[in-house]
Formats: C-alpha cells, sequence, structure tokens
C-alpha cells in the first residue's frame, strides 16, 4: 500500500513540475511539499545519487554549494542538485522527483544539496551523505536558532555515521559536531588582520565547555571564529588538515597546505569569509581524491554568483551589490566589516529588511541591536541611505551606533533610494540586500543604472 501511495506522489509531484514550468514557476519545492503530503515516507523511497555532498552551516553554504557544483560540472560529473529550490525537505524531495524516472530511480550520478541545519531530523535519516561539509555555526534568525550549541547538538544527534565530516577548526561550535565521525578540519593560518578580542557584539563560545573557565585565543577574526584555547585545562581548537596560509589579497590567491604539500589557489573574492569558503572546497575537494593540479584548475574557473556579490563600473563611480543576510546579525556584521576597510569614499543603502512579514514580526527589529552597525562609523562612509518597511528602525539602530544624523539619508520607498545619493566624484555606492529582497534589489538596480548612465559631474540628480 505505502508504495502505491508512493508511486501516485512521484506521479502527481512530477505533472506538478511540469506545471509550475508552463506558469514560469522554477524555482519552488512545491512539488516535493506535495509529494511529502500524500506519502510522508516519500523521502524513505524516492531513489538517491549514488554519491551525495550535503553542506550546511549559518553562513556560506549557498556560495560554498554553488562552488562545489561548479567544480564538479567542470569535471562532467552527472548532478542533482536543489540550488533553484529550498534547503529543506521538501526542495530536496522537489530536486529528488525532478531527477527520477516514473518508477523514483535517480538518474544521476552525483547529488550536491544545500541542506538547512534544523532539517537534520527530516533528511538524514532517508538520505545518508557521503562528504558533510559544515561552513560555520554562528547566531542566526532568534526565532529559529536560539543559539550556535543548540544547532551543534542537532547536527550530532542526526548526522549519519557514515559521512565524513568537512569542518572549520576555527569555529568550536562546528569543529566539535558528531565526535565519533571521521573528519577532516580546515582553517587560516594568523593573518594579518587579526585581533587580540573580540571587539563584536556577538561572541557565543566565551567559556571552556570542560573546565568552564573563560577561552582565550591565539588569534581572533570575528565573534567566536579563531584559534581557541583554555589556560586552565588544555583544551585547544583541532590542528589543521588543510591550513589556509600566505593570503595575497594583490594578486587574489591563497596557499594551502595539507600533509603533502602546498599549492597556490585563485581566491574569489578578498573577505575573509569568502576566504574560508574557498578553503573549504578545496579541502573538501582534495579529500574526494583530485589531485592538487585539478583543484588548482577548478578553482580558477568558478567564480561567487551574481546573487550574493557583483559590480559594476560607471566612469568615475563603481556600484557594488552585496548580500547581507537579514535577520542574521552575525552575517551583516561582517559585511559592514568588509565595508569599513575598503578603499576610497562609499554611499550605503540599506534595504536588507525582511520583506516577507516585516510588517508584523518583532524580531526584525531585535536582531538590529546584536549587529555592529558602530562599523559604520568609518569616516570613509559618508551616506548612509534606509529605506522600506524598517527604514525607521534603521535610522534608530544607525544614531545609537553614534552615527551622525547628517549622514543618514531616508525614504519611504526603495524605488526611491537613488534619489537620496550624493553622488559625489569617486563615489563606491554599496546596495545590501537580505535573501527575501532579491527581485526588488534588481528594480532598484535598474533605476540606479540608468542614473549612474546620466549622471555627470559627480553632481546629485
Amino acid at each position: 500500500m505505502e508504495k502505491l501511495r508512493f508511486i501516485a506522489a512521484l506521479w502527481i509531484a512530477k505533472i506538478s513540475v511540469i506545471a509550475l514550468k508552463v506558469t514560469r514557476h522554477n524555482g519552488t519545492n512545491f512539488p516535493g511539499v506535495v509529494a511529502i503530503k500524500i506519502c510522508p515516507q516519500f523521502m524513505k523511497h524516492i531513489g538517491k545519487p549514488k554519491k551525495v555532498v550535503a553542506v550546511t552551516g549559518t553562513n556560506g553554504k549557498t556560495t560554498v554549494t554553488n562552488m562545489i557544483l561548479d567544480a564538479l560540472t567542470i569535471d562532467g560529473k552527472s548532478i542533482a542538485d536543489n540550488k533553484a529550490g529550498s534547503n529543506i525537505n521538501s526542495g530536496i524531495a522537489t530536486s529528488l522527483i525532478q531527477n527520477a524516472s516514473l518508477t523514483g530511480r535517480c538518474k544521476k550520478e552525483w547529488g550536491v544539496f544545500e541542506i538547512d541545519e534544523r532539517s537534520a531530523l527530516r533528511i538524514y535519516p532517508f538520505m545518508v551523505p557521503d562528504y558533510m561539509v559544515i561552513t560555520n555555526l554562528s547566531r542566526d534568525s532568534i526565532m529559529r536558532n536560539g543559539h550556535p550549541e543548540y544547532i551543534s547538538e542537532i547536527l550530532t544527534r542526526y548526522m549519519p555515521k557514515t559521512t565524513k565530516l568537512i569542518l572549520n577548526a576555527d569555529d568550536f561550535f562546528c569543529a566539535n559536531v558528531a565526535p565519533e565521525n571521521d573528519r577532516a578540519y580546515y582553517g587560516i593560518e594568523r593573518m594579518d588582520t587579526d585581533l587580540e578580542k573580540c571587539e563584536n557584539l556577538i561572541q557565543d563560545f566565551q567559556i571552556c565547555p570542560n573546565c568552564h573557565h573563560r577561552l582565550e585565543y591565539e588569534y581572533l577574526r570575528y565573534g567566536h571564529i579563531g584559534k581557541a584555547y583554555c589556560p586552565a585545562c588544555g583544551l585547544k581548537a583541532p590542528e589543521y588538515d588543510y591550513a589556509g596560509c600566505e593570503t595575497d589579497k594583490v594578486n587574489m590567491t591563497i596557499n594551502i597546505k595539507d600533509s603533502s604539500g602546498e599549492e597556490t589557489y585563485r581566491l574569489l573574492n578578498d573577505s575573509v569569509y569568502n576566504i574560508y569558503n574557498v578553503v573549504c572546497v578545496v579541502a573538501l575537494l582534495l579529500e574526494m581524491g583530485y589531485s592538487r593540479e585539478r583543484v588548482k584548475e577548478f578553482m580558477s574557473s568558478i567564480n561567487i554568483i551574481g546573487s550574493r556579490y557583483d559590480f559594476e563600473e560607471y566612469a568615475d563611480k563603481t556600484l557594488y551589490m552585496m548580500l547581507a543576510k537579514d535577520r542574521n546579525a552575525f552575517a551583516v556584521s561582517r559585511v559592514f566589516e568588509y565595508l569599513s576597510i575598503q578603499p576610497g569614499e562609499k554611499e550605503i543603502v540599506l534595504m536588507n529588511n525582511n520583506y516577507s512579514d516585516a510588517a508584523t514580526w518583532s524580531e526584525n527589529t531585535c536582531w538590529l541591536y546584536d549587529c555592529d552597525f558602530e562599523l559604520l562609523k568609518d569616516d570613509s562612509i559618508k551616506n548612509i541611505v534606509v529605506c522600506g518597511p524598517r527604514a525607521k528602525d534603521y535610522r534608530l539602530r544607525l544614531l545609537l551606533a553614534g552615527i551622525e544624523k547628517s549622514r543618514i539619508s531616508w525614504c519611504e520607498k526603495e524605488m526611491d533610494t537613488p534619489q537620496e545619493l550624493e553622488l559625489f566624484e569617486g563615489d563606491n555606492i554599496y546596495v545590501l540586500y537580505g535573501t527575501d529582497s532579491l527581485d526588488l534589489k534588481d528594480r532598484v538596480i535598474g533605476k540606479m543604472r540608468t542614473v549612474l548612465k546620466n549622471c555627470e559631474g559627480g553632481e546629485k540628480l
């Protein structure tokens, strides 16, 4: 009976895939929702790829997943992925439906899936990854993720014992997931920009889990990310199996060494979090058996997708587009930190609101007070434009961070933000947007392009 229910769910879901394509709604998890509703054990019966790579973590998992996909595609692999859908169980089910025969057999050899951390209990009992990459575990949306330790425990509880883990050794939460599993650690050796103590509002891992003494750091990047140790009991961060070293931000390269040698790889972006993403992907590909030379070829050919980061030049001005994950103070603080150290004078447009329910969800303001808006006090930032349903909340938070009123511009509608820009000579304009505002971002950027093309002499239009 259950087998018949599964086949019925599969066929109805496949029909919905066709209907969605006809109506141009391709990026949706609806087929998976339908299938699981009809057959609650659908994930158990649907065919899986022979080899599965899963990527999870608070930040960076989409970028890392896309980099892995690009590398394996270059290598000619046949891959099922959830790039166009969601990263929960219904999104994974949708991908498997799209890549299944009418009897449920998977037609792809490989699967590369981005997986939400809290979906572990709904996915891993039915699909066992050969490799699991965990980018980091940090504070996220408070209503979903009260603390990274909570997420670490979920992953540990539901992680398949045969899965090989690729873990960030510079993140104690991440490094301690599923201690019985086979694992490889990656990290970045001391950098010139490293700190001696945390300067961020968020530092979630401060106390030794063994003896409860305060942890110290050989070097610290941000939050709890760095080389931690306990001076009382001797607990320390794991040693690197894959160590990023000698980062060259001029030539955009990084040397990564392992037990058998060292190689130079291309960097995709000079931000610290994207440097971690490169080291992470290189570690995975080497663990999968690719040679350093082949991995170097992969890294020379892949890029960060435009929805995450992009820029365009107009005469003496540059327009940057950067994802700053809304409701995630940790991720937005990293973007603010990156902006504050970029050369040149800048203007920033903040439109990374939670647009899906910004008018009713109180969390959309509380995360602002964990976020390091103080980083925007840098003298190189001349104008900050706030807009949309949370514009007044942003303005209040900026004022509390000590930013002068004269440097804050406000408009109710996002499409009016180009009129609030100063557009001075040599201007660097950064538009920050969240995951809920990608379509709106495209419309705003379209209007900004028109303004910049028509701008002469740095005059405000």
